[in-house]
């Protein structure tokens, strides 16, 4: 089809506003335009939704994922996708209110419904094909926070900490402060300023603490920080003064009511607000994530919107600059969330991200059927406005207002009448396209949409529409939290031989049982002996250097801390790899039992410490016993032979595994799977295509530009030639009946005059003729024009073709590369006594306390 091109969307047809019909010709939007946003404005039967929806549609066989917000509940309909038009694939999704209106049974109304878009399709030059395309393209899934009807919303992420990168800006990290405390605060109906309610300084300070120290939050930690604040200081004075603890408990009361109704636990399961997992399948598939919040609230609604814009703001801010479009996030009726006076949570991050997120690739694309409620000082920048009919003059003065504002900020041209006139006579499914990388403004009737258009969808129908993905959501869940959960068999062995045991004699002599254990995974459970611990710990030189793991969480019951002394290395360990480029730094600490074996530290045995070295502790906890300091721990000397030993176990057992595209010349970062790598690559290839794009249509731009202007000369040409021979013909007719004529009214001779036209009417013959020779031969030039035309366009199709194939990373294949430590790039500038808290139990056996 002709409208099958790469990087293009394609949207409608030319439509003649004097005859009332669509003409000849395609409406093809370039998808890069994206990046300098849209919006789109229409009332309701305007044609809106399906406009917007067949772009999301193009966005999705185009390879582009979408983040879909979706207050009203139109957007599940881009689900409803039958490749096969059958009656029985619309039967169960058709309203059947509008059967019984048109007086028709539900089943024939579902035929009427096939038929419909079969034959609609067909008048855009579609069909079932392109909707199987549509469906193998990308991969479709609804959304509905607080609700288990579609795919469930765990919020619980969106109190982490944000990106360094975020933390790093001062106005974004307020902004994402700000806009978290308001939604929040929104949820419990407390109307909290930014600068006058103390409710909201308050749990912004607790947050602004938290993250700038990058610790998470969660709703049960901002609850016990509203108890007990991280700062007993706001301002000039003093918290008590300022919040005292009697109001604060109230606060915390309303949020911990807020965490305790039975409703709120649809928020803290499902899938959490990753953007990059929910624009991404597992195999790196390319998602429409539809959020429906139709169900929702209004206070239920900002608080969602709110957090999941700052999501996709960190999101955005973390991926490298390009000048294609990477994603798009549509909003479907922006009523509320962006307003031109009010500062409701949800316009900090908008507005953010229509200033920032163009560099990154982000396209935003915000739909409204009340112009009046839109911030068009926030959207001056917006490059593509789509418009639809508009109610009221009201509407379109301010439709007007916003589209002179585009025009002074790109300090183009703007006919604030001739646009007046053109938008009085829109209809529906007519559109007018502002762009500003187009020359002027055009109007286009929007293509059939592919997905079956049935209007709002209920939670019972999204609940029947993703329960095959949910169950599988679930089972994939299930399977991932038993391999969580099963301790390694080693364990499993150790814990079971326990039971008929005498407790051992230190805590490293049961670990020496799961030496089997992997790297990284320190004892589960351990008998640890009464009499081998003490109150006062041993007195080591100073010479050694002492630390103390800290201690997570509160004793249990009847427990008692004991800590043991093992062997601590922080170790950075280089690797490069030339041909990639590849050159990283990888940093692990370690921490290994000391025994009076041959090889009194085997770092084999030794496992991974995920913590930074800035939360190792000086003094030890309160109430702690210690273990023996085995007595080759006691010389100084000895650490730096262990330092040395580590580094040639590192240089003989570690390594890193990247993927490497030789097509594209490009290897995964350390630690990026290969579902991100190729992500990345998608990306990478969708840039380096358009490149190559724009280099062949500048290749092809002189000679398809010439070509099509001899093609139009040549029509004008046998246009004119045409006319001429028309005119001969009938001045000849003329000449011969005149002539004619004189002889039949009785003339016994010929007089001079008669002969004269006779004549005239012979040379005219003879001129005739001579022009339909010319005409012929002019259409010939036309017809081998046109040819040339064809051939032109023909070639640069395949050419384009061509271009797609090989710019496809799905279809290439990723080398595995195993990448070694160099000796000299292996450092280990820590090598320390570290003293490993464990809770002992009242049985004999110690627990890991550092977890």
């Amino acid at each position: 089809m002709d409208y099958e091109k790469l990087g293009v969307f394609y949207l409608g047809r030319p439509y003649d506003m004097a005859a009332k019909e669509n003409q000849e010709g395609l409406i093809l939007y370039d998808s890069k335009n994206l990046t300098t946003h849209g919006v789109c404005v229409g009332m309701t039967g305007s044609g809106k939704t399906g406009l917007c929806i067949a772009l999301l549609e193009e966005a999705a066989i185009d390879g582009i994922p979408a983040i879909v917000i979706d207050p009203k509940g139109d957007m599940p309909n881009l689900l409803l996708t039958f490749p096969e038009l059958q009656p029985e694939d619309f039967r169960p999704w058709i309203n059947e209110d509008d059967a019984r209106k048109k007086g028709m049974t539900p089943d024939d109304f579902a035929r009427n419904q096939a038929d419909l878009w079969r034959k609609g399709l067909a008048t855009w030059q579609q069909d079932g094909e392109r909707i199987r395309r549509l469906r193998q393209a990308a991969d479709f899934a609804v959304y509905t926070p607080g609700s288990t009807a579609g795919l469930p919303v765990s919020i619980l992420k969106s109190f982490a900490a944000p990106s360094a990168a975020v933390i790093e800006d001062e106005e974004i990290l307020r902004d994402r402060i700000t806009s978290t405390a308001s939604s929040l605060l929104g949820l419990i109906k407390v109307d909290a300023d930014p600068i006058r309610s103390r409710e909201h300084i308050l749990i912004s300070t607790i947050l602004n603490e938290a993250w700038r120290h990058g610790r998470d939050l969660s709703l049960e930690g901002l609850i016990h920080g509203i108890q007990t604040p991280p700062v007993q200081q706001v301002g000039v004075m003093n918290l008590e003064s300022f919040f005292p603890s009697k109001d604060r408990f109230s606060l915390a009361l309303q949020l911990n009511n807020l965490l305790a109704a039975p409703g709120f636990s649809a928020w803290l399961q499902g899938e959490s607000l990753d953007i990059g997992s929910l624009l991404y399948t597992p195999s790196g598939k390319p998602r429409i994530a539809v959020f429906s919040i139709a169900h929702l609230g209004d206070a239920e609604r900002m608080f969602f919107v709110s957090l999941l814009l700052n999501q996709i703001l960190s999101w955005t801010r973390s991926q490298p600059g390009t000048s294609s479009l990477r994603a798009l996030v549509y909003m479907d009726e922006i009523f509320g969330f962006f307003p031109p006076v009010a500062n409701p949570p949800s316009k900090a991050p908008m507005l953010t991200l229509l200033k920032q997120a163009r560099a990154h690739g982000v396209g935003i694309l915000l739909t409204t059927q009340n112009p009046v409620d839109l911030d068009y000082k926030g959207l001056s920048n917006t490059g593509t406005w789509l418009i639809g009919r508009l109610q009221t003059e009201r509407d379109k003065m301010r439709v007007l207002d916003g589209l002179e504002g585009v025009a002074a900020s790109q300090s183009s041209r703007f006919d604030r009448k001739g646009m007046e006139q053109t938008l009085a006579g829109l209809g529906s499914r007519v559109f007018l396209m502002h762009n500003v990388h187009d020359d002027g403004p055009s109007i286009f009737q929007t293509r059939w949409c592919m997905s079956y258009l049935r209007g709002p969808m209920t939670r019972n129908q999204i609940k029947v529409l993703m329960d095959e993905k949910r169950a599988a959501t679930a089972t994939a869940d299930s399977k991932a939290q038993e391999t969580l959960q099963a301790p390694p068999v080693s364990a499993q062995a150790a814990t079971a031989s326990t039971a008929s045991a005498k407790p051992l004699s230190s805590i490293h002599d049961a670990q020496a049982m799961t030496a089997s254990a992997p790297t990284g995974t320190p004892p589960a459970r351990t008998p640890a002996a009464p009499p081998m611990d003490r109150k006062i710990r041993l007195m080591l030189p100073p010479d050694i250097k002492q630390f103390f793991i800290p201690v997570r969480g509160p004793l249990g019951h009847g427990e008692t801390l004991v800590y043991e002394p093992r062997v601590l290395a922080n170790a950075q360990i280089g690797f490069s790899h030339p041909k990639t480029g590849i050159r990283t730094v990888r940093e692990e600490i370690l921490a290994a039992p000391v025994t009076a074996e041959p090889l009194p530290v085997n770092w084999h045995k030794a496992f991974k410490i995920e913590f930074p070295l800035t939360d190792l502790k000086k003094p030890p906890a309160d109430q702690a016993a210690f273990m023996d300091v085995p007595s080759i721990a006691a010389s100084p000397r000895n650490y730096d032979v262990w330092a040395r030993e580590l580094a040639d176990w590192l240089y003989r057992n570690q390594s890193i595994k990247i993927f490497h595209s030789a097509d594209f010349k490009l290897a995964s970062e350390p630690g990026e799977s290969e579902r991100d790598f190729r992500i990345r690559l998608q990306q990478s290839a969708r840039e380096q295509r358009d490149a190559l794009l724009d280099a062949l249509r500048k290749k092809y731009a002189t000679r398809l530009a010439t070509l099509q202007d001899r093609v139009r000369r040549a029509e004008q040409t046998v246009d004119t030639r045409a006319r001429q021979a028309g005119q001969q013909k009938v001045q000849t007719m003329i000449s011969l009946g005149s002539t004619v004529l004189s002889s039949i009214l009785g003339r016994k001779a010929v007089s001079m005059s008669t002969v004269g036209r006779a004549t005239t009417a012979a040379r005219g013959a003879g001129r005739y003729s001579r022009d339909k020779q010319s005409i012929t031969a002019a259409k010939e030039n036309l017809e081998i024009l046109r040819g040339r035309l064809h051939d032109l366009e023909s070639s640069i199709e395949a050419e384009a073709d061509a271009l797609a194939t090989r710019t496809d990373p799905m279809t290439k294949e990723l080398e595995t590369l195993e990448v070694r430590p160099f000796r000299k790039n292996i450092a280990v500038p820590l090598i320390a006594l570290a003293w490993m808290p464990y809770r002992k139990s009242a049985d004999g056996f110690a627990f890991p306390a550092w977890e």
